[in-house]
């Protein structure tokens, strides 16, 4: 498998995970252990956007170009 799509894979896994760990915890816990994990949710839900990100950009500019052919019919 390509790198670019296991990054791809990866990210979108960590931004399910931040879903996940953001939306499991209520609004407006005092528990600081919960706020921890929400805080951390959206942490890593961030950071699951940007591997995301990096993975599409590694594939576009990793992809082959077809070779530009001139012709000269004049």
């Amino acid at each position: 498998m390509k790198m670019e799509v296991t990054i791809m894979i990866v990210g979108i896994a960590m931004f399910c995970t931040g879903l996940i760990m953001f939306y499991s915890i209520e609004l407006g816990q005092t528990d600081s252990s919960l706020r921890l994990i929400k805080n951390t949710g959206t942490f890593i839900g961030l950071s699951g956007m940007g591997v995301t990100l990096a993975g599409i950009l590694l594939y576009l500019i990793n992809r082959n170009e077809a070779p530009i052919v001139e012709t000269f019919d004049v």
